[in-house]
């Protein structure tokens, strides 16, 4: 039986997946369109009825309002039925988007544990069993889902590498959308995704209100007519375990972020062995860090994994060729809050936030997640 149900649930995903958005269900009478600024991952159209067609990548979900009527032919497309309850979080970057419009309390599960969350209202939530921690996602407690009448499971790209997941959730009549936040080319196309997640918890208003708020500062920045030999450099790393120096990878958001706010990344694909995988880090030999960094102008400390350093001691006791760098000899040397990557409302006060130490008027009251080191 469980084999015929997979086989069933993997036949009715490949109608899911096959379908595009010129063929939508001919008596959805489409009105218009979501407007986004940055995100290019997944679009919203507007339905005469009030309901809303949301498509990601491949996927499409029909979103229903409560007390509407599903129409009779929702071929090719996922229903989701509002108003959504119970809802799932295994994509660690959407958690912080419902907390953020308030709708926190629409989530009741998650795959990241307690000790893993940097977020307070989130860690607290997590640990006081508000919000349960059932499992990583590649094998969540489907018991669980399902005597909590999970009302939709948000998974973020990991779960392509373990498509059984999203079978045995879809077998359970578990609606599961896939996050692509990850592939967007704009760092504030990330953030953006906070008017899907309004859509969905039918609070739409004050996810463009907090989107609004939150990139204006970013929006009225004047960097644009910077020319590129004025640009001051950063490098952006941490320090592995093994004595390996992480940086991202040139083009990666990170990498954006710092151009967008007026700076210039130390590494181009020129400096670079860039290993041909989906990471947007890669792990490089000190030596090579030294060549090409060494007389960045700005050096930036990635405190998520290992935890926020506060002085340029700690830093140089990680390495002692950081010593030589013209970065910390002038103390220009910043460290990330360990929210950074976890805190997705944060994008544009990021930017902000780099824009201010490039122009040089760091203040440390004014900023958000970085810290100069002493």
């Amino acid at each position: 039986m469980r084999r015929y149900v997979s086989l069933l649930t993997a036949v009715s995903m490949l109608f899911v997946t096959g379908c595009s958005k010129e063929n939508a269900p001919a008596d959805l009478d489409i009105t218009g369109s979501m407007e986004l600024k940055y995100a290019e991952q997944f679009t919203v159209d507007s339905c005469a009825n009030g309901c809303s067609v949301v498509t990601i990548g491949d996927d499409r979900f029909l979103i229903v309002p409560e007390g509407t009527a599903v129409p009779d032919n929702t071929s090719g497309m996922t229903v989701i039925k509002q108003p959504v309850e119970n809802i799932y979080v295994a994509a660690s970057s959407a958690m912080d988007l419902f907390d953020g419009i308030g709708r926190l309390d629409d989530v009741s599960m998650t795959s990241t544990n307690e000790s893993s969350w940097s977020l307070p209202h989130i860690h607290d939530a997590v640990a006081s069993g508000k919000i349960k921690y059932i499992g990583k996602y590649s094998s969540p407690d489907y018991e669980s889902l399902v005597a909590d009448k999970c009302g939709l499971a948000i998974e973020s790209t990991m779960i392509y590498h373990t498509p059984e997941v999203r079978e045995q959730l879809e077998a359970f009549d578990i609606p599961v959308l896939v996050e692509r936040s990850s592939y967007e080319t704009h760092p504030l196309g990330r953030m953006e995704w906070i008017k899907l997640y309004g859509l969905l918890t039918g609070d739409l208003s004050s996810a463009e209100q907090l989107f609004s708020e939150k990139t204006r500062a970013f929006e009225e920045l004047s960097v644009n007519d910077i020319p590129d030999n004025e640009r001051r450099t950063a490098a952006f790393f941490y320090i592995t375990s093994s004595g390996y120096f992480s940086i991202r990878k040139p083009g990666d958001y990170v990498s954006k972020m710092i151009e967008l706010a007026g700076g210039k990344y130390i590494f181009t694909a020129d400096d670079l062995n860039i290993d041909d995988n989906a990471l947007s880090t890669m792990n490089i030999q000190s030596e090579t860090f030294y060549n090409v960094a060494r007389d960045a102008d700005i050096l930036i400390y990635n405190s998520t994994i290992d935890g926020e350093l506060h002085s340029i001691d700690q830093l140089i006791g990680k390495n002692s060729i950081l010593a030589d760098f013209k970065a910390v000899r002038e103390g220009n040397v910043w460290c990330t809050g360990q929210n950074m990557f976890q805190q997705t409302t944060g994008a544009a006060d990021m930017i902000c936030d780099l824009n201010t130490i490039f122009t040089g008027n760091a203040d440390d009251t004014e900023l958000t997640f970085l810290h100069r080191l002493d």
